[in-house]
């Protein structure tokens, strides 16, 4: 038999074992056997019965140590044998057909009680019941409720039958709770004597009675004795399931309540401002009306598969729509919306604070939000997001602070994918990258300044950066990134203009002064779009219309992590030309004709950390050269510094630019009188590593000088 029709069988016997409960103690108190309709029925429910005992002999059960499905016929049969069969074989026995074989004791109370024993099939009912629960397809709540409600009809109906029969067997009808009302109750209807009982039954259930019908008896005092103690406990078994069923059903408005008063109650001892009160507020209720909508907790007790499946089906649509993401692989996206969370606003919510650490962007999904930026303390509104537009990708792909305040108008729905999941997602995909910083650098060209007052903070910003140059006083660098956070989003658009590598020799276009977005990078300690543009094939050695290069701005600012990356880019390229012009020229013609091929076949890539390959086969290149002790002669810079005594680190003092010497010996000698007549014995770089030889410094290397103590 297929698990189908089994299960139907299951349903089928349970609708049998309704009959037989009510049944069996209606004709236990009020029928007497004879082979009518209602004999012959009950020995067809009974002959379902015996063929279920037969089918249980091959129905595979679970093992409750192992947790094993057995299939084994033995091991069935043993178990079955041992646990249910008895009792199963029990209440199938037709004990009514054997009553009448007996004639003189057809209709005594030993057989009618045997007949009783079909009560057992009732744990079929609790079984079902148990399933019901677990099954999702069925309300936990009404489940319940049907099974209590079940419960307390079959104990009324089992209440009232027996009580009758009490009364129908006492020797003296009128001294009994019926015959006290009517001396001949037993010439009624069946149907008014049952309706006698039941209604008896149900007012002492209740506690309502007694009234017109009471116990007169002895027998029936007993009896209703230990049926009141029976209702003390069945009454505290509905009112405690009952009780559960209500509190776990308002659980959710409690705990909302709850936390309305906590955030009141934190709000007035903190005394925040009315529109932060509001603010807590108005998430705490739209999280409780949204808390059906809410999939990340659900989600997250998935599988990490399932999870992506169900965000790809979700979010895929809405961000293959936003503007950065267009024309990206679908792999990309893939792994991007696997990452996302949708989350939902109420209206005057800040999402985006100005100037606040980039840490996530996010994706309109439905409503509208506010872009304000503050000046001079006051909120002014720039513009406006609707569905499917992005904002705070400016902070977090250029690792600025988010320039401006993102404030919801109405409700909103939002995807927020987190800063750190994308720039690794990028830095897997570099190809979908750079189409990413192309999408981002045209929007950046194409935007409007943020308003009058951005474009008069950058002028002076540009005037106190030109002394800043001419006089070397580093504060005003500081000073220029205070003033330029109102113009951001403009000096991003310079930045995001290093992404394009299109032109001739791998320049970066230029910015309308002449400085390059090279410089911009530099003067603004960003070493993650340094690295970018210097891959990319930026000059370090280009001068702006002032006449700085990167490197001296680097230099003047006191960097060292640019200095260091620029001066590595700078020697690496020089290594390369030493190598050509020291090479035979058949080598030669190969090395540029594989240069050629290879810088034909080489486009730009993002976020790859620079490899030292090239650097290496460089110098291993200029070694094996027949004339590389002429490359040593080449005139070398670098910069020399006297290390303090009293100083367990290397201080930046102010340096020597000097022409490196021959050996070790005219190093320290120059260095001494540079110094004032100092007499120095050991050189360390500035890692902190002694040099014993003079072949190994480089050009452009920063050299501590130290004396013995």
């Amino acid at each position: 038999m297929s698990p189908i029709r089994y299960s139907a069988w299951e349903v089928w016997l349970v609708v049998l074992v309704v009959y037989s409960a009510w049944i069996s103690p209606f004709e236990f108190a009020f029928l007497t056997y004879k082979k009518d309709a209602l004999f012959i029925f009950d020995n067809i429910v009974n002959g379902f019965f015996a063929v279920d005992i037969v089918l249980t002999f091959f129905v595979a059960y679970l093992d409750s140590q192992s947790y094993l499905l057995i299939d084994d016929p033995k091991k069935i049969a043993t178990r079955y044998m041992s646990t249910w069969f008895i009792f199963d074989v029990c209440s199938t026995a037709p004990f009514q057909s054997l009553s009448l074989l007996l004639r003189n004791h057809g209709n005594g109370l030993g057989f009618n009680m045997l007949s009783m024993l079909r009560l057992w099939r009732l744990r079929r009912v609790s079984a079902m019941f148990a399933r019901l629960e677990k099954d999702i397809r069925f309300n936990y709540f009404w489940t319940r409720c049907t099974k209590l409600v079940s419960v307390t009809l079959f104990a009324v109906h089992c209440a009232g039958c027996f009580n009758y029969l009490i009364a129908d067997r006492y020797p003296d009808p009128k001294r009994t709770w019926i015959g006290a009302v009517n001396p001949d109750f037993k010439e009624e209807r069946l149907w008014n004597r049952y309706v006698t009982a039941m209604y008896w039954s149900i007012t002492t259930l209740t506690t309502t009675g007694y009234g017109d019908l009471h116990a007169e008896n002895p027998r029936e005092m007993l009896f209703d004795i230990f049926y009141m103690l029976f209702n003390l406990g069945l009454t505290s078994y509905l009112i405690g399931n009952m009780t559960n069923l209500v509190v776990h059903w308002t659980s959710r408005t409690r705990n909302f309540r709850d936390t309305v008063r906590a955030a009141s109650e934190f709000a007035a001892r903190n005394q925040l401002p009315p529109r932060i009160q509001d603010q807590m507020l108005s998430h705490i209720c739209l999280k409780f009306k949204t808390e059906g909508l809410k999939q990340q907790d659900t989600l997250n007790g998935l599988p990490k598969a399932i999870r992506s499946s169900i965000a790809d089906y979700l979010f895929h649509p809405v961000a293959q729509k936003a503007y950065l993401f267009r024309e990206v692989s679908q792999d990309f996206l893939f792994q991007l919306v696997s990452e996302m969370e949708a989350e939902y606003f109420p209206p005057k919510e800040d999402v985006i604070l100005q100037n606040e650490a980039p840490t996530d962007l996010y994706i309109l999904v439905s409503g509208t939000v506010d872009l304000i930026v503050h000046v001079d303390g006051r909120e002014k509104v720039i513009g406006k997001a609707i569905a499917g537009d992005m904002f705070g990708e400016v902070g977090v792909l250029c690792c600025r602070p988010q320039p401006f305040t993102v404030r919801t108008f109405e409700l909103s729905q939002i995807l927020r994918l987190n800063g750190t999941s994308l720039m690794n997602t990028i830095k897997a995909n570099p190809e979908d990258g750079r189409v990413i910083m192309n999408h981002l650098s045209i929007k950046l060209r194409g935007a409007e300044r943020m308003d009058s007052e951005s474009q008069n903070r950058e002028e002076r910003c540009s005037k106190r950066g030109c002394k800043d140059h001419m006089h070397g006083d580093l504060s005003v660098n500081k000073e220029r990134e205070t003033d330029s956070q109102g113009s951001k989003a403009t000096r991003m658009s310079e930045l995001g203009r290093g992404h394009d590598f299109t032109r001739d020799e791998g320049l970066v276009p230029a910015v309308e002064d002449g400085e390059t977005a090279l410089h911009d990078a530099v003067c603004k300690g960003h070493i993650e779009m340094v690295k970018i543009l210097l891959e990319g094939g930026a000059n370090i050695n280009k001068p702006d219309a002032r006449g700085w290069t990167p490197k001296a701005l680097a230099e003047l600012q006191g960097n060292k992590s640019i200095n260091d990356l620029l001066l590595c880019y700078e020697n690496r390229n020089a290594l390369n030309e030493h190598r050509i012009d020291f090479m035979e020229s058949e080598t030669v013609g190969d090395t540029k004709n594989s240069q050629g091929k290879h810088e034909g076949n080489t486009g730009p890539r993002f976020f790859i950390s620079h490899s030292n390959k090239a650097l290496t086969n460089s110098s291993s290149s200029i070694s094996s050269c027949p004339h590389h002790r002429e490359a040593k002669k080449l005139t070398k810079r670098v910069t020399i510094y006297m290390q303090l005594q009293n100083t367990s680190t290397l201080q930046s003092r102010l340096g020597k630019l000097i022409i490196l010497p021959d050996s070790m010996e005219e190093l320290l000698r120059i260095a001494g009188e540079k110094f004032g007549g100092y007499k120095f014995t050991r050189v360390v770089n500035a890692e902190n590593a002694e040099i014993d030889g003079i072949c190994v410094i480089r050009d452009g290397d920063h050299l501590f000088l130290l004396q013995d103590d």
